[in-house]
């Protein structure tokens, strides 16, 4: 799954060089990946910008026994000469069933968001740990996310 995971980043970073962008859009489907230390999970993601700079992300993602559903709203801001390129910030709840069980965690997030200009798609990439509430707490820093979403409008 990691070499799956740096092709992935490769891909999304030579599209950053190789095509122009647009930069707004405001509605976005598509594949969620949550992965790094433990599984990897994957599932149907969402963006929706509800203002210019503002955005909510929902994902629902499964893996090895775990389902997990994570909400994240995100503040971009544009990179200036890079046309379709935005940073983004935020956070938001994720709540992980496994077995019988369920636990809840607070995920702040860093990354990348790019929109292509000649095909309807977005791509991000964002650095989320995950700090457990519930339990006896603990925090896992190595956890990132990829998105592929097709661009609605």
């Amino acid at each position: 799954m990691k070499k799956i995971s740096l092709l992935i980043l490769t891909l999304f970073t030579l599209g950053i060089y190789m095509i122009n962008a647009q930069t707004n859009y405001t509605t976005s489907v598509g594949l969620g990946i949550d992965f790094g230390t433990g599984i990897t999970l994957v599932g149907p993601s969402g963006k929706y910008f509800f203002k210019n700079n503002q955005a909510a992300v929902a994902e629902l993602v499964f893996g090895s026994g775990v389902t997990g559903v994570t909400l994240l709203y995100q503040f971009h801001g544009n990179i200036p000469s890079s046309e379709g390129l935005k940073w983004f910030a935020g956070a938001g709840p994720s709540f992980t069933f496994i077995g019988g069980g369920t636990t809840f965690s607070a995920r702040p997030n860093v990354g990348l968001d790019y929109k292509l200009s000649t095909i309807p798609l977005n791509f991000s990439f964002d650095w989320r740990p995950d700090i457990l509430i519930s339990d006896d707490g603990g925090f896992e820093a190595a956890r990132f996310g990829i998105g592929i979403r097709y661009v609605l409008n």
